[in-house]
């Protein structure tokens, strides 16, 4: 397996999930296209768009940081396109960018709610739609989206409604255009964590550091979407994969070295039952 002159376009990619699997990808000499709003230091949470580009080079791939609102449609489009200049095509597309707020309904305010659809679902929608007629031109090519198993059950809605919608928005998109591009030998596939991860979201919005503890490494979801990537395309599409399942798969029997803290119990994520 190797992605070497792969060219990754991810978005979201300045931290969390998305460098973890940028970073993993970089390790065989792939050019990374990294798509993320945060341009300057933020106060709480940690990286940039250039420090992940430093990042993602020291690991071995190139780098090509590009400032973008995923919610912009020009923005996108002008990503792409300086994707395809710099390297000349897309052989994979990574919607990795998420918005969250874990509230009830009388509690979202409605400009929450638009945030997380339109970075969630329209994007998603938006970012593989411009890839597409350049991974039509690809080898191997694949659309990879972070989102969950698509389940109907009330309690995955409930708690959070709104969140769950644009999540499950994201999966949705998974279902359709698997079967749309088949023909086409373009993968569309989803990649979702057995356990919390430890993340800035994790930390912010559902309890602190205190929580990361029982969250395993950024690094399990990048394995997992590395084994996705390298699968054959035309083979494997339409598929909901958990990063565990996917790894016990392939062979790991031992899980210990991706969690924060060894003594802890693991917290099941959203949306795996």
């Amino acid at each position: 397996m190797s992605l070497k002159d792969k060219t990754i376009l991810i978005t979201g990619a300045s931290r969390g999930i998305g460098l973890a699997i940028a970073k993993k990808c970089a390790k065989d000499g792939a050019n990374i296209a990294i798509l993320a709003k945060t341009d300057q230091p933020h106060p709480k949470l940690p990286g940039t768009l250039f420090t992940a580009a430093k990042e993602i080079e020291e690991a071995g791939g190139k780098a090509l940081p590009i400032k973008t609102d995923v919610r912009s449609e020009e923005q996108v489009l002008d990503a792409v396109k300086k994707t395809v200049d710099a390297f000349g095509g897309i052989d994979i597309c990574i919607n990795n960018a998420s918005a969250i707020s874990l509230t009830a309904t009388p509690d979202t305010e409605m400009k929450r709610y638009d945030l997380m659809h339109q970075v969630n679902v329209r994007a998603t929608f938006m970012v593989s739609k411009a890839c597409i007629p350049y991974l039509k031109q690809a080898k191997n090519p694949h659309i990879l989206n972070n989102s969950p198993p698509l389940s109907m059950k009330e309690k995955w809605f409930a708690p959070h409604t709104a969140y769950s919608m644009s999540k499950y928005g994201m999966s949705m998109c998974v279902l359709g255009m698997a079967g749309e591009l088949r023909e086409s030998g373009i993968a569309v596939n989803a990649i979702w964590p057995k356990t919390a991860i430890a993340t800035a979201a994790v930390e912010f919005a559902l309890g602190g550091k205190e929580m990361l503890k029982m969250c395993r490494k950024e690094s399990i979801m990048a394995d997992a979407a590395y084994l996705v990537l390298n699968k054959d395309a035309k083979a494997y599409s339409g598929h909901f994969f958990i990063d565990e399942d996917l790894l016990r798969d392939a062979g790991v029997s031992d899980f210990s070295t991706y969690k924060v803290d060894p003594t802890q119990e693991l917290m099941p994520d959203f949306f795996v039952d």
